[in-house]
């Protein structure tokens, strides 16, 4: 096969990501393909490994905003796709120009598809955005001859709003980087903790609304109330929720002892900043796959995480669950965690074994093969 792949709308977060360690497992002995041409921006295309097989192409156009990008991909990229000889299309981004067959997507963004996280947004242009997004990808599901979900939950989202009822439809979760992945760590005893070497919580993820970091400061805020030494770090790219996180730890914690946000962070500084937690924090009320999750799963860390879908799906029983939206429910499964070594200890064996299946390798295998049945079945 000759696979041509749409980049356009890959900007930032997970769906770089994805692309990225896909191409990078990828083999075209083992995938049955022969070339692969990535059309995207400068940017996107700079992240991609080098092959000779890889085609890396820039589209102009996708330097624009979302209009100019619309009408790139609604009329130029199905020529381009003709002209090199694509026999299918990959549009990661989840949307589709829908003139060039067969086409496979995903179902990547799942915040246009939820009403109650979008209103924390009121009506602004992030909100309207959202709309359009959620229109655009409801027309590809439905158009697009294969479409890929990471979990179960986002496939039921798909039969709730009777979408891509007759696309075929495959789940494949996104995998977990090698360097992530450090075996548990003996845990310390709850009397371990002390004012100079205290426990470390860990929270890394994008500022958005339905992250809720502000609460988990309450949370944490609560536990040292209680007189236990306790410090929350918060690691991620700056968004809507900066102002209301700022506002929290000043009110909180006015002279900066125990509440921390680090900003943005490399891969390499994470890493080292997860080697240096005792507990992994993961608040979201909205995801889809969370490579954050998946982060700290594999860091080996003992995990308190929110009980909406689809982390219960991934997590298992790999941690302890939490109402995101509640700091009592948050302090409570915190608490939990620090007072028992052994319960600590259970939860990061459980979730590094189950983090250890999660690999690029098994994710890139099960992406071509689903492209070979989706091609076969369309010729």
């Amino acid at each position: 096969m000759i696979i041509g792949i749409d980049a356009s709308n890959l900007r930032q977060g997970g769906g770089r990501t994805h692309l990225i360690e896909l191409l990078k497992a990828a083999n075209p002995q083992i995938d049955h393909f022969k070339e692969l041409h990535v059309w995207g921006s400068v940017a996107t295309l700079a992240l991609l490994p080098d092959a000779v097989w890889l085609k890396k192409v820039h589209a102009p156009m996708t330097e624009g905003g979302l209009i100019r990008r619309t009408i790139w991909q609604r009329f130029v990229l199905p020529r381009l796709c003709t002209k090199a000889n694509c026999d299918i299309l990959f549009a990661p981004g989840g949307s589709v120009g829908q003139r060039f067959r067969p086409t496979v997507t995903m179902f990547r963004s799942l915040l246009p598809f939820e009403w109650k996280e979008l209103k924390r947004y009121r009506f602004s242009l992030f909100t309207l955005k959202q709309l359009i997004l959620r229109s655009a990808q409801s027309r590809s599901f439905n158009s697009a001859d294969g479409v890929i979900c990471l979990n179960l939950n986002a496939s039921k989202i798909l039969d709730k709003y009777g979408l891509a009822k007759n696309s075929r439809r495959v789940i494949i979760p996104h995998g977990i980087g090698h360097e992530f992945l450090r075996a548990p760590r003996r845990q310390r005893e709850f009397l371990d903790f002390t004012v100079k070497d205290p426990a470390r919580l860990i929270y890394v993820s994008n500022l958005h609304l339905y992250k809720h970091q502000w609460i988990v400061a309450k949370a944490v805020s609560k536990i040292r109330l209680e007189g236990i030494p306790i410090t929350l770090s918060m690691i991620g790219p700056p968004e809507r929720g900066l102002s209301l996180l700022r506002k929290t730890i000043k009110k909180l914690d006015p002279r900066g002892e125990f509440l921390f946000y680090l900003g943005s962070m490399s891969k390499e500084q994470m890493i080292k900043q997860y080697c240096a937690s005792d507990i992994g924090v993961f608040a979201s009320s909205c995801e889809n796959m969370p490579n954050i999750l998946l982060e700290k799963m594999a860091s080996g860390l003992p995990l308190a995480c929110s009980n909406r879908s689809p982390m219960p799906e991934i997590l298992g029983n790999g941690g302890i669950y939490f109402d995101p939206e509640d700091p009592d429910d948050i302090t409570r499964s915190i608490k939990e965690l620090l007072l028992s070594a052994q319960l600590r200890s259970e939860f990061s064996a459980i979730a590094f074994e189950m983090a250890q299946a999660l690999s690029w390798e098994r994710c890139a295998r099960a992406t071509f093969l689903f492209f070979v049945k989706v091609k076969k079945e369309c010729s």
